[in-house]
């Protein structure tokens, strides 16, 4: 797998983190994504590198080559390399204003333990997927 892919830098033992990873696997048929935790190394490091808190994670985070994304400009660029109808979702979905989106975004972040649930542990991938996933 190329290390120019994008990078998805996730709440590992956010249960609502994880299942939206079970959901992009699902999704990405041509591999395009590789995904690091917010609790890795990796993930710990790419969080602070891009000014967010790996201790407190707010925000998924998108690394695209140079370009980093957060919030929901990077769900809605993930559900724009999916095939069928994610695109005409991704579209319609920029039409709503960013500070209205990311209000949202924000809203259902403070609360997603709260609501979804929180693991003991990171999420581990199915054996098939493991390499997508950046360990140190």
């Amino acid at each position: 797998m190329s290390a120019d892919r994008p990078i998805l830098v996730f709440d590992g033992v956010c249960v609502l983190c994880s299942r939206s990873v079970q959901f992009v696997l699902r999704h990405d048929r041509q591999k395009r994504f590789r995904f690091a935790t917010t609790q890795s190394p990796t993930g710990a490091r790419l969080m602070t590198k891009h000014g967010l808190d790996a201790l407190k994670p707010a925000s998924v985070l998108l690394i695209d080559g140079r370009r980093a994304h957060t919030e929901s400009a990077a769900m809605i660029r993930v559900l724009s390399t999916f095939g069928r109808g994610w695109p005409l979702v991704a579209g319609a979905l920029w039409l709503i204003p960013k500070p209205l989106r990311d209000a949202a975004y924000r809203a259902v972040a403070r609360r997603r333990y709260r609501w979804f649930g929180q693991r003991e542990s990171c999420f581990l991938p199915d054996p098939a997927d493991a390499g997508r996933f950046l360990q140190d």
